[in-house]
Parts: structure tokens; C-alpha cells; sequence
């Protein structure tokens, strides 16, 4: 059931999926029954929210290209958390050299797979093919916020935004 006075529902959702974002309803869609720690919810909201604003912001044509989609996926591995050292580790995947990138674009590849019917050699071409501007987008944030020290300093960085400005 939508509830389109809502910005947030809870609901169960079939198979190993933990959220959504719905464009028709601009509703983000948290799975209750998928969802077990506070830091995991964290991670999933922070992440529906990147294409919320990706949404709002770039006029995501969600279900007719999939490079739109495949930009915002990454967008949302990379600056969710969805890739910490930590979150890899307990997956039992890690590694040192350019392993957060490879970690996105795995990632990014899953995600449409969840939600596109199309083959992952497409799957893949798409996020190839966008991989480094949007990895690169770093926006609402303007860093990858690591560690909630990062994500202070993100936030900190936000509120100062106008000041640079203002004293030119």
C-alpha cells in the first residue's frame, strides 16, 4: 500500500532487498523485514536519499535509461557507506588498491540488476561507461564520508559553504 502522504514507508520486502526509491511517489520504501541494526537502516536511507536528490536534481529517467540509472547507483555505493572498509570485511571482500572503486561498481551493478531485467554484460557497460563522472560527483556532500568524523566535517563544510563567497 502507498501512502502518498508519506516521504518514508515501512514495509516487508520479498528477498535480500533492504530498500527503494520510488519516483512515482518520490517515496523512499524501507524493508522491515531486511533491516536488523540502526547502522544498516543508516546506510539504506542515506542511499535512497542520494536518488532522491539525483531525482530532484539531474531528472533521472529511471526506466528508460539505464546510464541515469547506473550513474545515481553509483553515486549512492560511494557516498552511502555501502563500501566502508568495514561493511567489506564483514562481507569476507577486501582489499587495498582501488578496492572502494571496485566495491562501487560491483555494487552499482547489483543494484540495476535488482530492479532492471536486462543482462549484467549490459549491466556492467553502463556503469563502465559513467564509472568516473559519477563516481566523481560527490554532491550533496562535496567528500566520501568515510566515518561519522568525515560526515561532521561534510556537514560542518555545508553550513560554511557561503562564507568563501561572502568575503570576496
Amino acid at each position: 500500500t502507498v501512502f502518498n502522504d508519506r516521504h518514508f514507508s515501512c514495509e516487508n520486502c520479498d528477498g535480500c532487498v533492504s530498500g527503494g526509491f520510488d519516483s512515482a511517489t518520490s517515496q523512499i520504501v524501507l524493508c522491515q523485514n531486511n533491516i536488523r541494526h540502526q547502522s544498516h537502516m543508516n546506510r539504506v536511507v542515506t542511499h535512497e536519499l542520494i536518488h532522491a536528490f539525483d531525482h530532484c536534481r539531474a531528472h533521472v529517467d529511471w526506466f528508460k535509461n539505464v546510464k541515469h540509472l547506473a550513474c545515481s547507483e553509483i553515486r549512492a555505493a560511494n557516498l552511502s557507506g555501502d563500501c566502508t572498509l568495514m561493511n567489506e570485511i564483514a562481507r569476507f571482500k577486501f582489499g587495498l588498491k582501488g578496492h572502494h572503486q571496485t566495491c562501487v561498481r560491483d555494487r552499482a551493478i547489483r543494484s540495476i540488476l535488482a530492479v532492471r531485467k536486462i543482462s549484467k554484460e549490459t549491466a556492467e557497460k553502463a556503469v563502465d561507461e559513467v564509472f568516473d563522472a559519477c563516481f566523481n560527483d560527490l554532491e550533496p556532500f562535496g567528500r566520501i564520508p568515510h566515518s561519522k568524523t568525515d560526515a561532521k566535517r561534510a556537514f560542518r563544510d555545508f553550513q560554511n559553504r557561503d562564507r568563501y563567497n561572502a568575503n570576496l
